[in-house]
């Protein structure tokens, strides 16, 4: 920020974005909107951080996602934000997805240096380590969201339905295989039918959250507390929509 009246002027753009793209109108909302609308300037505070809701952090993925599909994202200053979280960070949450090199989180939820942890393993499937980046990120950072990205057309589901074998990635692959077995899917249960895929996707989403809950007592009690919120959603490839399950 050069003065205080750029920071000034940026701030109520910033604001009228969120309530354009979030469609919010009442006081409250406005209210929502200015709390949120730090996280597009990748200098969050810890007390600007704390005062968010887990549900509002997820309002402005939604937002981020949709400023995204729209081709307006927020004008980024990458190196004013490296410079701003050089000597600290308070993520508003860790996105755990794919190594796929489509879903890059940060981009398509439109979030900047400092935002966001992130996490990705291929098939998004959580280990003792990702676990550990998550408690880490939320128990010990206070970041309030846990959200599993799957996404369409994964080529790790693809890997796992057809079984294959290849080195250290077979071990990975059959982390994914109960999502495969546990898909009721009438159709043609096959790699080649990306409607299977999805579907198998979108389980294994489920079974990760399953497993974040069943594998992390850390997280399981924080959940519980109602510190945190652990969600899931999918993104589509083709039309980046990020779609956020219930």
């Amino acid at each position: 920020m050069r003065h205080s009246q750029l920071s000034d002027g940026r701030d109520r753009f910033d604001r009228r974005a969120f309530c354009k793209a979030a469609g919010v109108a009442t006081a409250v909302g406005v209210v929502e909107a200015s709390l949120g609308s730090v996280l597009a300037h990748a200098d969050l505070t810890k007390e600007q951080r704390d005062k968010m809701t887990a549900d509002e952090i997820i309002q402005q993925m939604k937002a981020g996602n949709e400023r995204f599909r729209s081709g307006k994202p927020q004008h980024r200053d990458l190196m004013r934000e490296a410079k701003a979280t050089a000597k600290g960070q308070y993520p508003a949450a860790i996105v755990f997805s794919c190594v796929d090199s489509r879903a890059p989180a940060e981009l398509i939820l439109d979030f900047g240096i400092g935002d966001i942890f992130s996490g990705r393993v291929a098939g998004n499937v959580a280990d003792e380590d990702i676990l550990g980046s998550m408690e880490f990120a939320c128990k010990v950072t206070g970041s309030k969201v846990v959200l599993v990205m799957g996404h369409t057309a994964c080529g790790a589901i693809k890997g796992a339905i057809d079984g294959v074998q290849l080195g250290n990635l077979t071990a990975l692959l059959a982390k994914i295989r109960p999502a495969v077995e546990a898909t009721h899917y009438t159709g043609e249960r096959s790699a080649k039918n990306y409607a299977f895929v999805d579907a198998v996707a979108l389980k294994n989403v489920s079974l990760t959250i399953a497993n974040i809950r069943e594998k992390s007592p850390v997280l399981r009690d924080l959940e519980s507390s109602g510190s945190i919120k652990i969600a899931g959603s999918m993104y589509n490839l083709e039309t980046g929509i990020v779609e956020f399950l219930a």
